[in-house]
């Protein structure tokens, strides 16, 4: 009787082990649907498309699909990105943003962006294509591609005209220099002047009222920028025009949207038959600047006066 009774135990404890591991397998079976539920959400938060790493992106013939490319450009920085009285984005690369939309046949979405933030919404799958005044750099190709230019860039700084700054050596111990973060204006003084005490701010507005309070004496960012800022508000002088490297302005698309980019170069290239970008710069850019500048920052076809 004795016997029974332990081989009943024995019995019932086999029971349990089996069932605490069936109850285990499933367990383990939930987490890793979960994990994978998680992951696949991650993965539609980015974008539908393919990947390259870690970053997220929509090939061309998904953009098609879709119906509509996510855009981003500025929405304070009158007059290459901003929103006007009516809510709508007016600007060059606006303009630009539009035809693109147009030629591929479906609707933009713009999304607003600063200047810190345009590799991180390539790389998140934010955005399709970059349109934000942005500088070619060998720094960002690292992250992004760039396609072909459409501006001339170089970077200046604007003054009051009570004390204008015509070069960098006027500046005395305790001056202060404004720049946007994330701008090549804040890469080159903290590479080449790392004497110089920057305050830095996120976006175009602060910047301005910075200066505009007499935080700091002057503000160094890209000269098309300063020189806007300078005709449209009295009292203040770009006293360096033209400061460090020429460079240019281009789209940029995630790192490896191989499809997308190869389009955006025969869309520019393209558009140079009409001259495309000289009439951007004449719907948007003249009433800022007038005549004299056009020459010198448009850039037709992808072709630049270096080349």
């Amino acid at each position: 009787m004795m016997k029974k009774s332990v081989i009943n135990i024995l019995k019932t404890f086999a029971v349990w082990v089996v069932a605490l591991m069936l109850l285990l397998s499933l367990a383990a079976c939930g987490g890793a649907s979960k994990g994978q539920q998680e992951a696949g959400e991650a993965s539609a938060a980015g974008g539908s498309g393919s990947d390259q790493g870690d970053t997220v992106f929509r090939t061309l013939d998904e953009i098609k699909e879709s119906g509509t490319i996510n855009i981003g450009v500025f929405s304070d920085k009158n007059p290459f990105g901003y929103v006007d009285e009516n809510g709508e984005y007016q600007g060059y690369d606006v303009y630009f943003a539009r035809r693109i939309g147009e030629d591929l046949g479906v609707e933009v979405n713009f999304v607003s962006t600063e200047a810190a933030n345009r590799v991180e919404y390539l790389e998140t799958g934010k955005v399709d294509i970059i349109l934000a005044n942005f500088t070619v750099t060998a720094e960002r190709a690292e992250k992004v591609d760039f396609a072909l230019p459409y501006m001339n860039v170089a970077l200046g700084v604007v003054s009051p005209d009570s004390r204008v700054i015509t070069d960098l050596s006027e500046l005395e111990e305790g001056d202060e220099v404004i720049v946007i973060s994330g701008t090549t204006a804040e890469t080159y003084l903290i590479e080449n002047n790392p004497e110089i005490t920057l305050q830095k701010y996120d976006t175009y507005a602060n910047a301005k009222n910075a200066l505009e309070n007499g935080n700091a004496v002057a503000w160094a960012n890209d000269n098309t920028e300063v020189i806007a800022y300078a005709l449209q508000s009295p009292g203040y002088t770009v006293g360096i025009p033209s400061l460090g490297s020429q460079d240019t302005i281009a789209p940029a698309v995630s790192k490896g949207n191989e499809s997308l980019l190869a389009w955006i170069n025969e869309e520019i290239k393209g558009l140079a038959e009409e001259q495309f970008f000289h009439k951007d710069y004449e719907a948007t850019l003249q009433d800022t600047y007038g005549m004299d500048y056009e020459e010198s920052l448009v850039v037709e076809g992808g072709v630049t006066k270096q080349d």
